[in-house]
């Protein structure tokens, strides 16, 4: 059997992969293992849970609460809320404990459980595999010590979550958004509420999509996968920009006023011009994967800012950033940090804070966004190959060498197996369409001769 813990907790098809059996049985095992490393020692623990507003959430939700409770946690049910909404209040209220459920972007009959630790902070890996090898003794039988009486966990609602998270979106923001008109395409997730909320009191004038989520059609044909209905949406009402959000709402993509799209990395350069003119760009650096655009790497060098880059996922990005005290890093998916206020990628508040530079600015996000130019980039998913030879290759070394040496300074090849199939993609960047297609064509018939 695999490791259930994947890069963002526990995922599967809710009912048949993640079942209820699963998630009480988790959350037990995650009690368990907390109280045993001294995390409850001295208080009664407690415990934040939320989710998104998928149908399976409800029994889910009903599975966690009563594995916390039976094992002795005491639980602030916080409802539907973001999943940067349940790690702020982790910390904020002095939780033990966080638990998300939610399957992000993922279809929904999709559901998953993400646990945070003490400071709203991602549960460190050596725990999430103690809490996974608990998990599986018990389910082979080995007995839980149980509460019982006063010993057992309570359960509260806490509905005061929202505003609380709000009024915290809201007071970090730099300035206002008065005169700006914004649409809001909430993914019919986990923002639906809060987003609008936190811009209309922020001072914008709010249009909204996607904010009527009825358990069912979370992520569907709307949101940051999504943006045709949110291209329309701004151009039909004038509005200054848009703002997409995901099922859970931890990452956000733009679109400007004319309906372009403004990646992840654009929204990048932009806080991070942003963030340098009043700084609070700590170290002048900013954080990306190895996926970002050349044309953001070119945009930080001209601006005079430095950049790290890590293995993809916004884990890597986040780790990086701990351990050196940079302010800011994100994803070109949308996935943005700004440590000073947040512990995990939080897309209302990266929303805010672009439509904060707009306001300050007073130029259009697309002036803004024109800071980077976006280089074409192709990618390529060649399957059934063995990726384990990626690096040790003569013959496509040589491949990626000859492809490097055409593409000279204004583009880029990347080579990266998958970590979850037996496939490898190729990534090529280059000033023109056809010549990055062609090249990264090349480059996949090499991948498939020396490694299939």
């Amino acid at each position: 059997m695999g490791r259930l813990f994947g890069t963002d907790g526990v995922r599967g098809v809710a009912n048949a992969d993640l079942t209820a059996e699963l998630a009480l049985g988790l959350s037990v095992a995650a009690a368990h293992v907390l109280a045993e490393v001294g995390t409850f020692e001295g208080h009664r623990p407690v415990a934040v849970v939320g989710r998104d507003p998928r149908a399976s959430g409800e029994f889910l939700e009903a599975a966690v609460v009563a594995g916390l409770a039976s094992a002795g946690v005491d639980v602030l049910r916080v409802g539907v809320l973001p999943t940067p909404a349940v790690a702020y209040l982790t910390g904020a209220l002095g939780a033990d404990l966080g638990v998300m459920l939610s399957a992000s972007h993922n279809p929904m009959p999709d559901n998953g459980i993400k646990f945070f630790a003490r400071g709203g902070h991602k549960l460190a890996d050596e725990l999430e595999d103690r809490i996974e090898r608990t998990y599986r003794a018990h389910s082979s039988g080995e007995p839980w010590e149980r509460p019982t009486g006063a010993g057992v966990g309570r359960v509260t609602v806490y509905d005061e979550g929202f505003d609380n998270y709000v009024a915290h979106l809201v007071g970090v923001l730099p300035n206002r958004l008065d005169g700006l008109k914004v649409v809001i395409d909430g993914a019919h997730g986990a923002a639906a509420r809060v987003s609008p909320e936190a811009f209309a009191r922020a001072g914008a004038e709010v249009i909204t999509i996607g904010t009527e989520p009825d358990g069912l059609n979370i992520n569907d044909g709307c949101g940051s996968t999504h943006l045709a209905l949110l291209r329309a949406a701004v151009v039909e009402h004038g509005a200054d920009l848009g703002v997409a959000h995901d099922g859970d709402a931890d990452r956000c993509l733009a679109v400007d006023r004319e309906g372009h799209e403004v990646d992840g990395d654009q929204i990048l350069a932009v806080l991070a011009l942003g963030m340098r003119e009043a700084g609070t760009l700590r170290k002048n650096t900013v954080v990306a994967t190895v996926m970002s655009n050349l044309g953001f790497k070119l945009a930080m060098e001209r601006a005079g800012i430095e950049l790290v880059q890590t293995a993809v996922g916004d884990r890597y990005v986040l780790e990086e950033m701990k351990a050196h005290g940079f302010a800011l890093g994100g994803e070109q998916s949308g996935h943005v940090i700004v440590l000073d206020h947040a512990t995990t990628g939080d897309g209302t508040l990266t929303g805010l804070m672009l439509a904060a530079r707009v306001a300050t600015t007073g130029r259009p996000l697309a002036e803004l966004a024109g800071v980077m130019e976006r280089l074409p980039q192709i990618l390529i998913n060649v399957p059934d190959v063995d990726k384990a030879r990626v690096a040790t290759s003569p013959e496509l070394t040589a491949a990626v060498t000859e492809a490097e040496r055409e593409l000279g300074a204004t583009g880029r090849v990347l080579l990266r197996p998958s970590g979850t199939e037996p496939l490898v993609r190729v990534m090529v960047e280059a000033a023109d369409i056809e010549q990055a297609r062609a090249v990264a064509g090349r480059l996949a018939d090499a991948v498939k001769s020396a490694l299939g």
